[in-house]
């Protein structure tokens, strides 16, 4: 087991909205969520794989939005209700735990982003948990199913919902992680828009096998390296792709960018025009949550799932979405996917096809070496 400090939380969640490809939550309210809970006195403490019995139940929180708009007599209504101290998050904890009598061992992120990641993180240390040097994504993700849990069968039921009010239901059973995400956000359209969700609860003999390992320390390296990059000011993109066997694809300014939220979706557009050795080329990626596709020059370019991660230049972090604006100077970097996600069951459920683009998958490597 190991500590963390407020600096090494800092920069793991900086690493995870690094490689948060533009989702992920923001990383300004999950650094403020981790720091209250250092404030109130709570220890944050990563589990080292070997480290874990087999028979650990072990459970993955996260949480789950709507954006179905809300009425100004909902909104009274919401604030007038009483709420509970706990997050959502920690609540949903709770209340697997009480479905099982039996305390977590410790929890998993659900992916890596600066405020879902730091969901995670702030449930374990307010539970008294160690939080599991792994994840199910190895990135951010748009869907619930983009993750190992679901390559590898893992069942996701039964699942816990919380919301700040004190609700907790546990879902025994569904279908698929389709309707796993149709009913927790279902949940969340009653619940001003926000649940916390706690699935995939198991031992660790059957997740062991189905995640990503030391991701967490993988974002911390990553964050570390970025911030020593910005207090040199330096262009972090250059320093984490030439460390982590990534690529700089893309730097130039933003001419256009377009969003709508859709179906509890981001969906938009970012044009680029290239800058110095990129000059006369233009960039577009569209997004889902996540950086998912982009074109150059009208031509099918880097995809998922590669992590495509854009850098504000003026603010030397990473750019999420859709918080692109006319005029802002990007560099894109890409980072090369999980072996897991080039599999042919992999590229089925997180390749181009699965958006809806007839479009084979090419690996970046051989794009851009």
């Amino acid at each position: 087991m190991r500590k963390l400090m407020r600096q090494d939380l800092h920069d793991i969640l900086l690493g995870a909205a690094i490689v948060g490809t533009g989702g992920g939550g923001s990383l300004d309210e999950g650094i403020k969520l981790v720091d209250k809970a250092l404030d109130d006195g709570c220890e944050f403490i990563l589990a080292e794989l070997k480290e874990i019995p087999d028979d650990a139940l072990i459970g993955t929180p996260y949480g789950c939005g709507s954006i179905s708009p809300l009425s100004e007599e909902q909104i009274k209504k919401y604030e007038a209700m009483p709420k509970i101290k706990d997050t959502p998050e920690v609540a949903a904890v709770k209340a697997i735990e009480e479905y099982f009598n039996k305390e977590l061992y410790g929890l998993i992120t659900t992916e890596l982003g600066g405020g879902n990641t730091a969901a995670a993180l702030n449930a374990a240390a307010r539970t008294g948990k160690p939080i599991i040097d792994a994840d199910p994504a190895g990135r951010s993700v748009p869907c619930l199913q983009h993750s190992t849990y679901y390559l590898k069968d893992v069942p996701i039921y039964p699942m816990s919902v919380a919301n700040e009010f004190g609700d907790a239901m546990i879902i025994t059973k569904v279908a698929n992680d389709e309707r796993a995400e149709a009913l927790a956000r279902a949940a969340a359209v009653a619940s001003f828009n926000h649940v916390g969700v706690v699935d995939h609860p198991a031992e660790w003999k059957i997740l062991k096998d189905a995640l990503f390992k030391n991701t967490i320390t993988m974002c911390l390296e990553i964050g570390r390296t970025a911030r020593k990059a910005r207090e040199e000011e330096r262009n972090f993109a250059y320093d984490v792709a030439e460390k982590f066997g990534g690529f700089i694809m893309f730097e130039g300014i933003v001419t256009k960018a377009d969003w709508e939220d859709r179906d509890g979706f981001t969906f938009g557009n970012i044009y680029i025009k290239g800058e110095e050795e990129y000059k006369g080329s233009e960039l577009k990626i569209w997004f889902q949550n996540e950086n998912i596709i982009s074109w150059k020059n009208g031509e099918i370019f880097v995809t998922v799932p590669d992590s495509m991660n854009i850098v504000n230049c003026d603010e030397n972090m990473p750019l999420l979405n859709p918080y692109a604006k006319k005029g802002m100077k990007v560099t894109v970097f890409v980072l090369k996917a999980f072996d897991e996600w080039r599999t042919e069951k992999g590229l089925e459920i997180f390749g181009p096809k699965f958006f809806g683009y007839n479009i084979e998958y090419k690996k970046v490597e051989d794009i851009l070496e």
